[in-house]
């Protein structure tokens, strides 16, 4: 389905002010008719003249409302799909006062649909809000007053968290918010159903399949490229690489409903309740061992240095014996949780 874009509709005003004159001409047509056909001295062709006019201006009384339904307002970023008796004619895009077919017929299947977050044209009218329920759709529809107008503003999309499995099996919870717009009006409504449900649904699916592909912290032999050879990507040091994979992935997906997807970042992301408490222990007990590391390499580097200097400087003549009492002892204090305490020996060592 390619786009017709009505640029030459722009005459409103005029055809306003034309109908409206036609209109108003009824009032003065009845009334000079109606008093020409009781007058019965006029002639019987004029009465017949007047009977006429009558009945003309009692139907167009009737029915010259009609071409009134021809009047289409769009404001700026909007656009209306127009079709004549199930045939496609073209779409109004541009802000403006338009005048179209009165029999035309404004098509949008997904008037009815508001994603959560996101800047959809508010309804012409009043009514009430149906919220549904359904999983995964995330819609709530509005009963009277809908308007077919399509939005062409740029929208934010804020999917409800999802619960998925990463690469090592741990559930993880993540949720995304996708700014996106129409760009094909006629994509949008002719080659999908409901194409705000549509994309919702595409948003779901393509944040699953990517965020299977990632560990949530940095995991040894992983490969999230595809490639073959293992790096070090991961849904929490990585998230700019994540966002742009899920974006280009529902960009694809979306592209035959005429929407583009203009950005896609990561809102929220932890490990599900489940395991939360089990992983901060491991988050802990790995930064534990680290600092340990740290600790005591740091250690063994300050008694190396304190053998030295006391060798070099003759300080004191100590044996492998007093070497080893002296290494345990510093490696005590300095590696130790606690401050020391020391035992000062006023005697002989011996």
């Amino acid at each position: 389905m390619k786009e017709i874009v009505l640029n030459n509709k722009k005459n409103g005003g005029v055809m306003l002010v034309l109908w409206a004159v036609l209109y108003l001409a009824v009032i003065p047509m009845i009334i000079w008719g109606g008093m020409t056909f009781d007058d019965e001295t006029a002639a019987n062709a004029m009465r017949v003249v007047g009977m006429a006019l009558t009945i003309i201006g009692t139907i167009w009384a009737a029915i010259g409302w009609i071409p009134f339904l021809g009047l289409k307002i769009l404001k700026p970023k909007e656009a209306l799909v127009l079709t004549l008796f199930g045939k496609y004619v073209g779409t109004l895009k541009e802000e403006g006062f338009y005048y179209v077919n009165p029999f035309c017929t404004a098509v949008n299947p997904a008037a009815s649909t508001k994603l959560r977050q996101s800047g959809d044209v508010a309804g012409a009218g009043a009514g009430f809000a149906l919220a549904a329920s359904e999983a995964g759709t995330k819609t709530e529809v509005s009963v009277s007053g809908v308007n077919k107008r399509i939005s062409l503003k740029i929208m934010t999309l804020n999917n409800n968290r999802q619960k998925i499995n990463d690469c090592l099996g741990n559930p993880v919870e993540i949720g995304i918010a996708v700014m996106w717009q129409v760009t094909d009006t006629a994509k949008a409504v002719f080659n999908v159903d409901n194409y705000k449900e549509y994309l919702s649904l595409q948003c779901d699916s393509a944040l699953r399949n990517v965020v299977r592909l990632y560990p949530y912290d940095v995991a040894p032999n992983v490969d999230t490229t595809g490639d073959g050879v293992a790096d070090d990507g991961s849904l929490r040091g990585s998230s700019e690489v994540v966002a742009a994979r899920i974006r280009d992935e529902i960009q694809q997906k979306v592209q035959e409903a005429g929407i583009e997807i203009l950005e896609a970042r990561i809102t929220y992301l932890a490990y599900a309740p489940e395991i939360a408490a089990v992983m901060l222990q491991r988050q802990q007990a790995s930064a534990i061992v680290d600092a340990r590391k740290m600790i005591v390499d740091g250690a063994v580097g300050m008694v190396e240095m304190a053998l030295d200097r006391l060798n070099e400087k003759q300080v004191v003549d100590l044996d492998e014996e007093r070497k080893a009492a002296m290494v345990s002892n510093l490696l005590v204090v300095l590696c130790g949780n606690r401050d020391a305490q020391p035992v000062v020996n006023s005697g002989s060592l011996y």
